[in-house]
């Protein structure tokens, strides 16, 4: 017989609680049995009983397992590398408080969401940069996406080519935990202005590769001015106020020239849910195989004998009363 836990501090009290109740309780029959003449043949069969059902409750609280039983339990995971765009039109507020804080709590609902995958942060505007590897640490990747801003990258316009041909790489290095390509997974986060000239090409190798893109829209239609450091808005060479605007077609054709899939985050829907759900079914990769103990906790079994002699000893009680 083995346990399946360690006696911890709880039991530890309980049973202790329950010695010393049931040494008062002998002291007291010891001191009864002196005094009155009683039938020693019952007092003795009583004893046993409740020191049996005692000694029962006891092992039953220790929660005693039976047997070995080994099972081998594979551990399974997906890679999932995040893109994320710092370009300045990140900080426009069509989407409150702006378009890079909302993007910001959804990737931390994603992350919390996928506990056992590994994941992984890029960021990008015309250049990109692993801000966090792959990694299982949460609380890591919780930490890092917070300090994301817009002054972390340089902010020459948005190029989608870069972010792409570095998250490709990271997924594909040798020290990947998965082998299988069905199960990594990129998602490209953006309001959609993509200026780059190489992004078909990165598009091309990603597709050969067989990776999923998902790719996520942040932005309105109708679009925002963009407040600058120095409290004014941003205007063009025309002196004019620049409204940005989610472009969502860019986004799309990506998703599209990939077999992946378009979502949004705007001020009318929030796909984020959408987009957890279609994750999910994404079949992970064996990452290790482990060998566990399954034997059942038989706790019950010793619980139910217990009740029983309790049972016979109340019943028991009964009898001598009427008589």
């Amino acid at each position: 017989m083995d346990f399946i836990k360690p006696i911890g501090m709880t039991e530890i009290i309980i049973i202790s609680a329950f010695s010393i109740f049931y040494v008062l309780y002998l002291l007291r029959l010891n001191s009864i049995n002196k005094k009155i003449r009683v039938y020693k043949s019952k007092v003795f069969f009583k004893l046993i009983l409740r020191s049996t059902y005692f000694i029962l409750l006891i092992i039953s609280l220790l929660g005693p397992s039976f047997g070995e039983n080994k099972q081998e339990v594979n551990v399974v995971g997906k890679d999932i590398m995040i893109l994320v765009d710092l370009s300045e039109s990140m900080n426009a507020d069509d989407i409150k408080p702006t378009r890079l804080e909302k993007v910001k709590f959804e990737m931390k609902k994603i992350v919390d969401e996928f506990s056992s995958d590994r994941i992984g942060i890029i960021m990008f505007s015309s250049e990109a940069f692993v801000q966090c590897p792959m990694t299982y640490d949460k609380n890591a990747l919780n930490l890092f996406i917070e300090t994301l801003n817009t002054d972390l990258v340089p902010n020459s316009g948005t190029d989608f080519g870069p972010p792409l041909k570095l998250s490709l790489s990271k997924l594909n290095d040798e020290n990947s935990q998965t082998n299988d390509v069905n199960s990594k997974i990129i998602l490209l986060i953006s309001d959609g202005e993509d200026f780059g000239e190489d992004t078909g090409n990165a598009l091309d190798k990603i597709n050969e590769s067989n990776i999923k893109l998902f790719t996520i829209g942040v932005g309105s239609e109708i679009g925002s001015k963009l407040l600058l450091n120095n409290g004014n808005f941003k205007k063009d060479n025309e002196g004019k106020e620049v409204i940005t605007k989610l472009n969502p077609t860019s986004l799309k054709k990506a998703a599209s020239d990939t077999g992946g899939k378009y979502f949004e985050i705007s001020d009318k829907i929030n796909e984020t849910d959408i987009l957890i759900s279609q994750i999910s079914s994404i079949e992970g990769d064996i990452i290790e195989s482990k060998v566990i103990d399954v034997s059942g906790n038989k706790y019950f079994y010793f619980l139910l004998c217990a009740l029983f002699l309790m049972l016979i000893d109340f019943t028991f009680n009964l009898k001598i009363i009427r008589i």
